[in-house]
């Protein structure tokens, strides 16, 4: 069949491309949009092969959505395909941000912008419960899963339970119920014969087995040396040329070491780098650290790329208002936060892939995939009261222009199945109309 051609590598680079621009609302939307091509319209990656790769990137820390493009691209290409996906999933956000970043440090707010990207959110809504409509609908198939995916949603919601405490949770409760009531894992003929159809469609399926799957003492030793020697080489190049090495070091050591405690996604983290960044090493005011955030969650690219605006801003204030030496801090923060990512995957990957032939591992991670969808749902409604609600939780607190998009975008996409990336284009002039007509009323 046609589409169980594997995608050549320059089809492939121009779909990591245009991904890079169009990866809004966060990782629950990256992750939609993502499912939506990969999934649903390209079909070069199955649903349980996704939903694995899901589960493995979800346990990293640093962005797992930017992780879980790493690793697609990956399975599709090896490591060039990986380094590709990876690298452009961030690529244009960075060019993004560095030119508002500019702007803002010159010129201030930019209203137009929050409008134009403003439109965008409840467009983001709409692809994320169409996301998880599917990927629940696919993942969850006893009641048991459905029972989990509740519990998930609970103690996120509303005890503010960590993500990795849900992880671990479901990793020791599959476990648990393994040895004592393995009825629960057994899914109904007609369900597994429609899963085992289903993969039947995809290039990437349950039946693709990589060559090189496994663990490999000396391919991880070559990773991990390939991976210290690139984060020296800028290290090594500041020290020639820097005139102020000391504060291109702290730089440096700073947002390595927030990489590597960014479990929870980009919230988590965003509290300790803001207090570090603000109070201890004064790079940015509170209010620009905010301003940052603004910016961060209206532009593509995962939400952690918030981190390269407190670069930016380190490096322009540092160096008393310098526009280059801002730009420079963004990129050196963008390398440190992303180059423990990489390593992350390609040395993880492998020994995750041939986890998939173990049947106590494949149960085990069908609870992680019901918890992932709890936490999705907790995503939807996190995202959809920042959205909708703007200011309070009250009927007049609703923000109706944009209630009423997000459900033209949901039928929009759901029942016309229009394009997504000509509906996002459409959201945004919907968001600079109705910043227009807002202020003239």
């Amino acid at each position: 069949m046609d589409h169980l051609k594997k995608p050549s590598f320059k089809e492939a680079c121009w779909f990591w491309l245009k991904l890079g621009f169009i990866s809004f609302g966060g990782p629950a939307g990256q992750i939609a949009i993502m499912h939506e091509f990969l999934v649903e319209k390209k079909k070069w990656i199955s649903e349980s092969r996704f939903l694995h790769a899901l589960n493995y990137t979800m346990i990293l820390p640093g962005p797992e959505a930017q992780q879980l493009a790493t690793y697609t691209g990956w399975l599709l290409h090896g490591t060039k395909g990986g380094l590709v996906a990876g690298v452009f999933f961030v690529l244009p956000s960075m060019f993004i941000l560095c030119g508002l970043s500019a702007l803002y440090a010159t010129y201030g707010n930019i209203p137009w912008v929050y409008a134009m990207f403003s439109g965008l959110k409840p467009a983001v809504m709409a692809i994320v419960i169409l996301a998880l409509i599917k990927i629940g609908t696919k993942s969850l198939h006893t009641t048991f899963h459905f029972l989990l995916a509740g519990m998930a949603f609970v103690l996120m919601f509303f005890f503010n339970t960590p993500f990795p405490y849900i992880i671990i949770g479901a990793l020791l409760l599959s476990f648990v119920v393994r040895r004592m009531l393995p009825s629960l894992f057994k899914q109904t003929t007609s369900a597994q014969e429609q899963l085992a159809k289903d993969e039947e469609q995809y290039f990437i399926n349950r039946n693709h087995f990589l060559p090189d799957a496994g663990f490999k003492i000396g391919r991880l030793v070559r990773q991990v040396f390939a991976a210290a020697l690139l984060w020296v080489i800028p290290i090594g190049l500041f020290y020639l040329f820097s005139s102020d090495f000391s504060f291109w070091k702290q730089l440096s050591l700073f947002f390595t070491q927030a990489a590597f405690v960014t479990f929870g996604g980009a919230y988590a983290v965003l509290p300790y780098v803001a207090q570090v960044s603000v109070e201890q090493l004064n790079w940015l005011t509170e209010l620009q650290m905010i301003d940052g955030l603004a910016l961060g969650e209206t532009t593509p690219g995962p939400l952690v790329m918030v981190l390269v605006f407190v670069g930016f801003m380190a490096g322009y204030n540092h160096y008393d208002g310098s526009v280059l030496m801002g730009a420079l801090g963004l990129v050196a923060t963008t390398f440190y936060t992303f180059v423990p990512c990489f390593l992350f995957v390609f040395a993880g990957a492998p020994i995750i892939e041939k986890t998939r032939e173990n049947e106590k591992i494949k149960q085990a991670l069908t609870l992680v995939t019901a918890a992932v969808v709890g936490v999705i749902l907790n995503l939807t409604i996190y995202l959809g009261k920042a959205i909708v609600f703007p200011e309070e939780m009250t009927l007049g607190g609703i923000d109706y222009p944009i209630l009423g998009w997000v459900v033209v975008s949901f039928v929009a996409m759901y029942r016309f199945k229009l394009n997504m990336i000509t509906w996002i284009v459409i959201s945004s002039v919907f968001g600079l109309v109705n910043h227009f007509i807002t202020q003239l009323l």
